[in-house]
């Protein structure tokens, strides 16, 4: 059998019914192309390996007896796939309108790019902006440590990681293409040594973009014409926590592409940013604004938490290419 043009890697933990929903329009949606899919369920508690098995013999499960992570999981899917280009593809997301072909048609008249991406809705059609980003910068995260970010929010250089106000409805370069619908050549991938296992949760598509962009010379874009559902967060209901893992993979980030002498600055600005949400939430607490306490007290939590994330900045480790899953024992969900 002739090995098929696409691979599509979907992860799913503890998100059975969104990931069923995602499985039935990739296959409805997608139809000109011969493509195979790959499922890594790390170990969720919700019968999802079950029902994937039952209702899609068709895709290759790997149902995992421990949970290797974001990262890990989707190295194992792609050290197995067959594919010439892989389509990493969240379980919370809907593919629409064939978005997957015409993903594919734009990589092929885009081949200098190396990674593509595409545009991302709420479930109620609305934008969601997070399909794609620009780098952190000392000016990005400074605009966020003093609030400069949400106080001027329309205007796009306070918010340069954003791109302000550009509602994805163009093609565009960026820095940025994120995991949930997220196309590369396998041949690049390997090249790249697939996802850094130092990344838990978040941050892993943008170092891959980032080590691609300063070593082969990659040129991210992404194109409006293929949309998807991405509804976010599915898999991680505590805020909390989802802001731990964040702010870890920023400290990443910055430990592996900053210049040395910014390092400092930038651990320092993530703290100041983490000081400035916990301080706001309680003086608006003050004046009975409840919604702004509950996001401070959040806050203050993950302040008390930042022994997680907050780790002073060390000269960075090339990524281990030679052992690609994450350690079991860090979990996903």
């Amino acid at each position: 059998m002739a090995d098929p043009q696409l691979t599509v890697i979907i992860v799913s933990y503890n998100t059975r019914q969104m990931t069923l929903e995602c499985l039935r329009s990739l296959y409805d949606q997608t139809r000109s192309i011969d493509f195979e899919t790959i499922v890594v369920d790390n170990n969720s508690p919700d019968g999802s390996a079950q029902a994937i098995a039952q209702s899609f013999p068709r895709a290759t499960l790997i149902a995992r007896t421990d949970n290797l992570g974001f990262a890990g999981a989707n190295n194992l899917a792609a050290e197995q796939a067959r594919g010439e280009f892989l389509l990493l593809l969240n379980p919370d997301t809907l593919v629409l309108d064939n978005a997957v072909e015409r993903l594919m048609q734009f990589a092929m008249s885009r081949p200098d790019a190396g990674i593509w991406g595409g545009r991302t809705l709420y479930g109620d059609r609305s934008l969601n902006a997070t399909s794609c980003f620009m780098r952190p910068t000392p000016w990005s995260l400074f605009c966020r440590g003093f609030g400069l970010t949400t106080a001027f929010k329309p205007w796009g250089w306070f918010d340069p990681e954003m791109l302000g106000t550009w509602k994805r409805d163009t093609e565009r370069e960026v820095d940025i293409v994120t995991g949930c619908f997220f196309l590369i050549k396998k041949e690049t991938w390997n090249a790249l040594g697939g996802f850094d296992r130092e990344f838990f949760m978040y941050g892993e598509e943008a170092d891959l973009c980032l080590r691609g962009r300063s070593t082969l010379g990659l040129r991210p874009r992404v194109t409006p014409r293929a949309t998807i559902v991405h509804y976010g967060g599915a898999a991680e209901k505590v805020r909390a926590a989802k802001l731990v893992h964040l702010l870890r993979a920023k400290t990443h980030l910055i430990r592996r592409h900053w210049p040395a002498r910014d390092r400092w600055f930038g651990w320092w600005m993530l703290r100041q940013w983490c000081v400035l949400n916990s301080t706001l939430g309680w003086l608006l607490g003050l004046v009975g604004r409840k919604r702004a306490a509950e996001t401070g007290a959040t806050w203050r939590e993950v302040y008390r938490r930042r022994a997680e994330w907050l780790t002073p900045p060390k000269p960075a480790a090339p990524p281990d290419s030679s052992t690609n899953g994450a350690p079991a024992e860090r979990a996903a969900g």
